[in-house]
C-alpha cells in the first residue's frame, strides 16, 4: 500500500489532564452512557463502567440486558443502571434499539459494544446508533464486529450530513482486520499505515490496540509507549473504552482523549504490574490503578510521551 503516514503529523507531546474548578459539579464533567454486556459477559459492562468512573465522568450509566441488570448494579453503587429488553439467552433483543432512546438523550457520550455478543439485534442496534446518534461515540468489541458486517461506509452516515461527528473506534488487530477486509498479519505488518489510512477514509479517530497502541485521526498519529504484556488479559480493553468515553465527556477533543486514554491505561497497567506482577494482573487492577496513573501524570509537566520518570 502507499504510505499514508508520510503527511501525517507524528505526535509525541501529551495533552494535559482537565482541571477541576472549585465551583464545579457532576454535570460539569459530563454523562457517559455505556451499552454493554450479556448474560455470559456481565463483567464487560462493569469494567467499562469502572473505566468511565475512574476516568472522571460526572455521571456514568450502564444500559444492559434487563436479565443482568441486578448483577451489574450490585457490583458498584457509583454508576446508574438501565435495563434493556433482552431475549431468553440474556442478549439484547431487537427492540432494545428503540428502548435505548428513552435514556440516551440524557448522555453526552455513548460507549457501545463490550460483551454484547453478535447477532442480528446487535447489528440492528449499531446501524441505528450510527444513523441517529450525533454526539461523541466510542465503538468497541462487538460493536466493531457488527460494524464489520454492516460495512465501514456506515461510519459516514449520521443524522445531519454536514455536522462533524466524533467517533472513536478501539479495535484490537483481529477486529481491525475484519473492518479492513485484511488478515491480522497484514495489519500487524503496517500498523501505523493502516490506522492512518482508515481514520482518514472514514473521518474517525482510530485506536489500534496492541504493543505500541496506535492512535490516529488521519492527520495525526501517536504511538503509545506505556503498557506491558500483563495487560493481555480479558477485560482490559473494556476499561479503556470507558476511560476514553469519560475523557470525551469532559470536553477533550477526540484525538487528545484517545491519546491520553491509552497512555493512562497503559501507565495504570505498568503501576499495577510493578506492585502485583505481570502474570497476576487483571483488568480490575488496571481500573483500580487509573487513579495512581493520573496522579503520576499530574505530577509531571506534559512533555514527550514516555514512561521515563513516571515509574522512578
Amino acid at each position: 500500500m502507499t504510505d499514508p503516514i508520510s503527511d501525517a503529523t507524528r505526535v509525541t507531546e501529551l495533552p494535559r489532564l482537565p482541571t477541576r474548578p472549585a465551583d464545579s459539579h457532576k454535570g460539569t464533567y459530563g454523562r457517559v452512557l455505556v451499552v454493554a454486556g450479556s448474560r455470559d459477559m456481565s463483567g464487560a459492562a462493569i469494567l467499562a463502567g469502572l473505566g468511565a468512573l475512574r476516568g472522571g465522568a460526572g455521571l456514568v450509566q450502564l444500559a444492559v440486558p434487563e436479565r443482568i441488570q441486578p448483577v451489574v448494579a450490585a457490583f458498584n453503587p457509583c454508576y446508574l443502571t438501565y435495563g434493556l429488553p433482552c431475549d431468553a439467552y440474556g442478549h439484547l433483543a431487537h427492540d432494545a434499539a428503540e428502548a435505548l432512546w428513552e435514556v440516551a438523550p440524557q448522555a453526552d457520550v455513548l460507549a457501545l459494544g463490550p460483551g454484547l455478543g453478535l447477532d442480528e439485534a446487535i447489528v440492528h442496534l449499531v446501524k441505528e446508533v450510527l444513523r441517529t446518534w450525533e454526539r461523541p461515540l466510542v465503538l468497541d468489541a462487538d460493536g466493531l464486529n457488527a460494524l464489520a458486517q454492516i460495512g465501514p461506509a456506515a461510519l459516514r452516515t449520521g443524522p445531519a450530513p454536514d455536522t462533524p461527528l466524533v467517533r472513536v473506534l478501539t479495535p484490537h488487530p483481529g477486529e481491525f482486520a475484519r473492518l479492513c477486509g485484511l488478515t491480522t498479519r497484514q495489519i500487524q505488518e503496517q500498523r501505523e499505515a493502516h490506522a492512518v489510512a482508515f481514520a482518514r477514509s472514514y473521518g474517525v479517530t482510530l485506536v489500534l490496540k496492541g504493543h505500541g497502541t496506535i492512535v490516529s485521526d488521519g492527520t495525526r498519529v501517536f504511538c503509545n509507549p506505556t503498557g506491558n504484556p500483563g495487560m493481555a488479559t480479558g477485560g482490559t480493553g473494556d476499561v479503556l473504552t470507558g476511560l476514553i468515553a469519560a475523557l470525551l465527556a469532559q470536553g477533550i477533543e477526540a484525538f487528545a482523549a484517545a491519546q491520553l486514554g491509552v497512555y493512562l491505561h497503559g501507565l495504570a497497567g505498568d503501576l499495577a504490574a510493578r506492585q502485583l506482577s505481570m502474570p497476576a494482573l487483571t483488568a480490575l487492577d488496571v481500573a483500580d490503578f487509573l487513579g495512581p496513573a493520573m496522579r503520576h501524570l499530574s505530577e509531571h509537566e506534559p512533555g514527550p510521551a514516555s514512561t521515563q520518570g513516571h515509574l522512578a
